[in-house]
């Protein structure tokens, strides 16, 4: 994807959000927010919309999602004090698959100041591979809530 493209997203171009007050711990030498934050905190915005909104329950699901790619592209830096306003959307979603975008903005701020994106497998629990049907009814129903329309060209 074009970086001019995920540098202009919006707050609106996203369909679930959460909000993160960074920590003192959070920033590095620089004296801004460390990369390995950012892998967190769209770790944990994904995790929680699983778990709120598609009945994940990580400890006994029969399935579960093992990140297979994941990368962000950074625009601007964030540090403590701020409040890091966190954004969900699904841009693919496959038989066993999902491809999320994560945006990370500032409070207060307009401009985007990271986009990631993960992309999970689900797999069966038990044998630790993705399921002959696919993933599960209710995961994929709360995934598809946030699935964005793609332009085909």
């Amino acid at each position: 994807m074009v970086s001019q493209e995920l540098k202009n997203r919006k707050r609106q171009d996203y369909g679930y959000h959460l909000e993160y007050r960074t920590r003192w711990s959070d920033n590095d030498m620089y004296d801004h927010m460390n990369n390995s934050i950012y892998n967190f905190l769209y770790d944990s915005i994904v995790n929680t919309y699983l778990i709120e909104q598609c009945g994940l329950h990580p400890p006994s699901s029969s399935q579960y999602g093992l990140v297979v790619h994941s990368h962000g592209d950074f625009f601007g830096s964030i540090a403590f004090p701020a409040t890091a306003e966190l954004a969900l959307r699904v841009n693919k979603l496959g038989k066993s698959s999902v491809t999320y975008e994560i945006a990370l903005f500032e409070r207060g701020v307009e401009e985007v100041k990271s986009v990631g994106e993960f992309v999970h497998v689900f797999v069966d629990r038990k044998t630790g591979r993705p399921a002959a049907a696919g993933m599960n009814g209710e995961l994929k129903t709360g995934l598809q809530k946030l699935l964005v329309p793609q332009s085909k060209l």
